[in-house]
């Protein structure tokens, strides 16, 4: 199985925050097996916006910690293509909303891909694979 990293499971790895069972299952999988939507990048650039008003140091250290994500997954971010913008479109009037979680359930369908989020509620009305990896 391969999976889609939701934001909040791309969060629990930064080292002030990390979660010790999302870190412990993300080293059982191969980097072949984990990918990121280009929306998880900008749902963490809006964070990196707010707080660069109010703490700007620690916008400075999420930035250089995204940075350094983008890196590791640069052959792994995956775009918003035509079909998946499809897709996404018939979510939204499916399910009544338009926030980026349903990009993100968008981008796992299209791809075969399960949705590794603490927010399973968020993704299970959109019949993609879900996986929590807090709750092992």
């Amino acid at each position: 199985m391969a999976y889609l990293l939701d934001t909040d499971v791309l969060s629990a790895t930064r080292n002030q925050k990390r979660n010790p069972k999302v870190v412990a299952w993300l080293h059982t999988l191969s980097s072949s097996e984990v990918f990121l939507s280009v929306m998880t990048l900008g749902e963490i650039e809006r964070g990196i916006e707010k707080q660069r008003r109010l703490n700007p140091q620690f916008a400075a250290d999420l930035q250089q910690w995204l940075d350094k994500m983008l890196l590791g997954y640069s052959d792994r971010i995956l775009p918003i293509t035509s079909e998946i913008a499809r897709r996404w479109g018939k979510l939204t009037q499916v399910l009544g909303n338009s926030n980026a979680d349903l990009m993100i359930a968008a981008t796992a369908l299209e791809h075969g891909l399960a949705v590794a989020t603490r927010n399973t509620d968020h993704f299970k009305p959109t019949g993609v694979e879900v996986f929590n990896p807090f709750e092992l």
